[in-house]
């Protein structure tokens, strides 16, 4: 299998390459900046130097070309401002979308946030309101089109080890998830397409990761 990774440095893409890489699937991750290459070369991806903000629907179609899925796991990340959480979490979000639909790529999972559905609740920083305004504006536009999607939102993410015991549902109230696992439910999410339409909350919880997607 063939994915293409929108955020291919960050630290859950860099676990997912991995996971591909080992199973000798064919891991495509894009990245900004060229010095991220050889991090993606340890993890058994491929690369192609891209910046989302600032391409076109053709240059994202041509890296996307021959893919079985395409990932959406990019995000301006923190210290960013509102400016770039529309242009990146947004914004590059779309463009993905768009360039997919452009190279014939159905499968997409995109990789939101848990309180994308209270962005207008009262009492959220500025920045971090933008932040799930942007993600909810990524969904919405998502759900829209003609493709085999699938929105996975995780809860707060961490840096301990996974454990490979989650929950998933649509609604799984706000707790944390190890990076590492998030990647492990993206790998089986890329092997379960009948969850094609649904948008999923996952939080560290008791099931293994295929108990808890046999059960949605």
């Amino acid at each position: 299998m063939r994915v293409v990774i929108a955020g291919g440095h960050g630290q859950i893409a860099l676990h997912l390459e991995k996971l591909l890489a080992q199973r000798h699937d064919a891991p495509v991750g894009i990245v900004r900046n060229p010095d991220h290459e050889p991090d993606l070369t340890a993890a058994g991806a491929e690369t192609v130097v891209l910046d989302l903000e600032k391409s076109d629907v053709d240059a994202v179609a041509k890296a996307l070309e021959g893919a079985d899925a395409a990932v959406f796991s990019a995000g301006a990340g923190p210290g960013s401002g509102e400016g770039r959480k529309d242009t990146v979490d947004r914004g590059a979000a779309v463009l993905f979308a768009d360039a997919a639909q452009r190279a014939g790529v159905r499968r997409f999972i995109q990789v939101g946030s848990i309180n994308a559905d209270k962005a207008d609740d009262p009492g959220h920083d500025p920045v971090f309101a933008a932040y799930l305004r942007a993600k909810r504006a990524a969904e919405e536009d998502l759900k829209a089109r003609d493709l085999d999607w699938t929105i996975l939102r995780p809860g707060r993410l961490t840096n301990a080890s996974g454990t490979g015991r989650v929950r998933i549902a649509e609604k799984t109230g706000t707790a944390e998830i190890p990076r590492e696992d998030v990647a492990a439910v993206l790998l089986a999410l890329l092997d379960t397409p009948a969850t094609a339409g649904r948008t999923l909350e996952l939080v560290s919880g008791e099931d293994s990761i295929a108990d808890a997607l046999s059960r949605i």
